[in-house]
């Protein structure tokens, strides 16, 4: 079984979401660090399938299509697939939708042949598959920043592993979690 990789970007003082009045890319301290842009090229190129929320889909099928280099080809290649339960257009290539139960859906995408499934998005989309237990690995990206307030990623007791840590020029980190026993 292929595993489930939950990528998600977190303040420094460990929020998922910026809170109202503070931009979505509040977390782009990644923009110019060369070093960090190669390692998240590396993480998306190795994904099966790239899996989101429609908040999150719609946001990147607006984005990536008209970008270029590394992380652009890998978003752009490889298949995604996009959890909604309301109808959603799908302009991005090489999309699927599914709008069953969530467990169901993700242990059906395990049980494919091919590389992890890499999630990525919207918080809400990230709190779902932790609080279902589905994630199998966390790579978390904190940027230097600080919301003060906003969106959670873990919404109750979470115990994790620490298995990898890198740091970057610019100081973001990319911090990789597994379930702890």
């Amino acid at each position: 079984m292929r595993p489930l990789i939950l990528r998600h970007s977190l303040s420094l003082d460990g929020y998922g979401a910026p809170p109202e009045g503070v931009p979505d890319d509040s977390f782009a301290e990644y923009d110019e660090d060369e070093e960090f842009v190669a390692h998240m090229a590396g993480v998306l190129g190795s994904a099966g399938v790239h899996a989101m929320g429609a908040t999150a889909y719609r946001q990147m099928a607006g984005h990536w299509p008209f970008q270029d280099g590394p992380e652009a080809e890998a978003m752009n290649r490889i298949p995604k697939v996009v959890f909604s339960r309301s109808p959603i257009d799908t302009p991005w290539e090489t999309t699927t939708v599914c709008s069953g139960d969530l467990a169901t859906e993700i242990a059906a995408l395990k049980a494919q042949d091919g590389g992890p499934i890499l999630a990525h998005g919207g918080v809400r989309f990230a709190q779902a598959l932790v609080r279902e237990g589905l994630v199998d690995e966390y790579h978390l990206l904190i940027s230097p920043v600080a919301h003060g307030g906003g969106g959670q990623l873990f919404t109750g007791f979470t115990k994790l592993k620490l298995v990898d840590v890198k740091s970057f020029p610019r100081g973001n980190l990319a911090l990789t979690y597994q379930p702890a026993s």
